[in-house]
């Protein structure tokens, strides 16, 4: 069952290794690889986090804010853009075990998508978050982002 710790593994700092499709839509198009870095920290007494993601290679930030729900046990994922200094539709979800999956409606290029977004390999030392779109309400996906997070080499930061 999820719980309001489900994302304390993801507080502090990580290298992180991008691998995404240049077209989200389109599976034939190429996947591009770079390196950033994300800082996490939490809210609300571990109720909520908010990370920023610096990606250098695509010249922009971006910022998760993650919010508990204890009614519902549900996680709300929202995503900042620093390049269009937009706040995207959120996704919902929860965790079963290392494996956390969110989803939600957005639009991608004029179309409407389904959006989820996958938690695994979860350890304080490395996670995996992919982001997959669908077309069809849900029957195929197309992953499109994978970001393989590990922590920094070194002592931590005081």
């Amino acid at each position: 069952m999820s719980s309001p710790h489900d994302f304390d593994f993801f507080h502090g700092a990580w290298q992180v290794r991008h691998r995404k499709l240049t077209d989200f839509l389109d599976p034939g198009s190429a996947w591009e690889e770079f390196t950033g870095t994300s800082d996490c920290r939490p809210l609300f007494d571990g109720t909520a986090n908010l990370d920023e993601i610096d990606m250098p290679h695509l010249g922009s930030k971006g910022a998760t804010l993650r919010l508990f729900d204890p009614a519902t046990k549900l996680w709300s994922l929202s995503w900042a853009s620093s390049r269009t200094g937009t706040l995207f539709p959120p996704v919902f979800g929860r965790f079963e075990g290392d494996r956390g999956e969110f989803t939600g409606n957005d639009t991608h290029d004029g179309k409407d998508v389904l959006v989820r977004f996958v938690w695994s390999g979860v350890r304080d030392t490395a996670a995996r978050w992919e982001q997959a779109f669908s077309l069809d309400g849900g029957r195929t996906w197309l992953t499109n982002w994978i970001m393989d997070f590990s922590r920094p080499e070194g002592p931590p930061a005081s």
